[in-house]
């Protein structure tokens, strides 16, 4: 790993495999997403979005939460209609920003993902957590429906039960939330890092090219009816075939032998 600036509001970290991990280091607030921490993680993100060599992303948090969501203290100093909508539309920038990268953004959770910290959770590919973590879309509890979140935890959660914790603002645990589907795998605190290392080790042994087109196939098709959905999912898979690494993949499956991508 090179060296991270530790003042910084998001630590960088990235390894010789290409294994980038982003932590927020607002631990004191925990981790809430202030307008200065969005540009920073903005920031991090075009960045990883322009590094030919980058293969994953562990989106990971400094302290004992993940993100107790929008930074309210800020939000409320100097509260006016476009001041909200220019937020808002930066923190919707970020969060579609994870979804648009080329590769896989793991989110690492520990403590506690709360409104747009669960929304952040909700939007990276992957999710594991530990067992103390705790999620809730809580913003209704002071009279602030979690709108935006709502839109990524009804793409990961089904909607009676994403709609539950939208109007009651209750929090879930973490084998609750895996369950729901919100994560993908929950371990013990100290078992965290290993457990996302096998993942991290599954995905960086596959070809990049393949990685790249089936996360941006997988998001549209989602957007789409299903007849428009297979004609995507057919045209990305023609090109797919045209790589190089599928053909040696697929010529090394017939041969019998471990594919060579070099």
């Amino acid at each position: 790993m090179n060296a991270i600036d530790t003042d910084a509001l998001v630590l960088h970290e990235r390894d010789e495999r290409g294994v980038i991990r982003l932590t927020l280091n607002r631990p004191q607030a925990f981790n809430s997403l202030s307008q200065a921490l969005l540009e920073a993680l903005q920031r991090e993100l075009d960045a990883v979005a322009g590094d030919a060599g980058a293969r994953v992303v562990v989106l990971a948090a400094a302290g004992k939460a993940f993100c107790a969501g929008h930074d309210l203290r800020e939000m409320r100093a100097e509260p006016s209609l476009d001041y909200y909508r220019e937020l808002f539309t930066q923190c919707g920038r970020m969060m579609m920003t994870l979804q648009r990268l080329p590769l896989p953004v793991i989110a690492r959770v520990q403590g506690v993902a709360t409104a747009a910290g669960c929304q952040l959770v909700a939007m990276c590919d992957l999710a594991v957590a530990a067992t103390d973590a705790r999620f809730a879309v809580s913003g209704v509890n002071l009279g602030l429906f979690c709108s935006t979140p709502s839109v990524a935890l009804s793409r990961n959660v089904p909607r009676k039960a994403a709609f539950e914790m939208l109007v009651t603002g209750a929090f879930i645990s973490a084998a609750e939330a895996r369950e729901r589907g919100l994560v993908n795998r929950v371990v013990e605190p100290q078992a965290l890092d290993a457990e996302i290392e096998g993942l991290v080790a599954s995905i960086v042994a596959k070809p990049r090219e393949a990685i790249a087109l089936g996360k941006h196939l997988f998001y549209r098709q989602l957007e789409t009816g299903i007849d428009a959905a297979y004609a995507d999912a057919a045209e990305t898979m023609a090109c797919n075939m045209m790589d190089a690494s599928a053909l040696e993949g697929v010529q090394a499956f017939i041969e019998k032998r471990a594919p060579d991508w070099g």
